[in-house]
């Protein structure tokens, strides 16, 4: 659908949606990035109703090619919906739709935040972000958030609690994957045989992203204005999303920096016992401390 097809459907629905007389898309343009889904930012004058006047939105739907552990848009609208809440730093969630007939596959509506979210640009530039301590701090608070919401939240019930340890779940779908390769993947066998001899016997259990990184989040030049992606979102023990954003391949080549390519791992645990959010014990942990 081209993009004069989509205003033609989008402006009905998005009056329909918001209680207005009318709205006129003035502009709208395909967002880069987003592998998995597609992103629109788009400009809508609404006439009247409680959001009157000229809005900045973004339209996510899913991509042409999908990945079939991502969660579906209406479940990723509900997570939004639930983080927000919990005061997370994320772009508000406005509306959702699961009706194919208005641009031919399910989509929700958020706020627009502004931004640079790209890793290898938030990495390098250091006029992104702010001060990078501050920068570090910030985001342990909001994985603090994050880590507040928990299964007791009926909204998300499509999430599935997981019987036994969370690292046990995770290595067996590992090996799953890996039993689909055609040819042997010996390092990799190793190193879950390797997590299943040292598998943290954490049983927390809390709301975790499953892909905090560098590069899912964006900054402008005074810290963070928005987390973003949450088509992985999962129950789990928050150490898994401690781990994820310490990950070398998301240090966007500056491997020196442990946490996120941001700042140093000595740093990063020093940080965290003069700023404790309830995340200390986990970032000792991510480092082997």
């Amino acid at each position: 659908m081209n993009p004069n097809e989509l205003k033609a459907k989008l402006e009905p629905w998005l009056a329909a949606a918001a209680e207005a007389q009318s709205v006129s898309v003035l502009d709208m343009e395909k967002l880069s990035g987003g592998a998995i889904q597609e992103n629109w930012a788009v400009n809508a004058g609404f006439s009247s109703g409680p959001f009157s006047g000229l809005q900045e939105l973004v339209v996510r739907a899913d991509a042409p090619a999908s990945v079939s552990t991502s969660h579906s848009r209406l479940q990723e609208f509900a997570l939004l919906q639930q983080v927000f809440k919990a005061g997370v730093c994320v772009p508000e969630p406005l509306w959702s739709c699961g009706d194919t007939d208005v641009l031919g596959r399910p989509f929700f509506v958020m706020r627009r935040v502004g931004g640079v979210a790209a890793g290898f640009k938030v990495t390098k530039d250091l006029s992104l972000g702010g001060d990078r301590q501050q920068l570090l701090v910030r985001l342990g608070r909001e994985l603090a958030r994050i880590h507040t919401v928990t299964p007791s939240n009926d909204l998300l019930s499509f999430l599935k609690v997981t019987d036994g340890l969370p690292a046990e779940r995770d290595i067996a779908q590992y090996r799953t994957y890996l039993d689909e390769f055609h040819s042997p993947r010996p390092l990799l066998e190793w190193g879950l045989s390797w997590l299943e001899r040292n598998i943290p016997q954490s049983k927390d259990l809390v709301l975790t992203h499953q892909d905090f990184r560098t590069g899912n989040y964006m900054v402008d030049t005074e810290g963070v204005t928005g987390i973003l992606d949450w088509e992985f979102a999962a129950w789990s023990d928050p150490m898994s999303d401690i781990g994820w954003f310490c990950a070398k391949c998301w240090r966007f080549g500056a491997n020196d920096k442990e946490a996120g390519g941001i700042v140093s791992g000595k740093l990063f645990i020093g940080l965290m016992r003069r700023n404790p959010v309830g995340l200390s014990m986990l970032m000792r942990f991510a480092f082997g401390k």
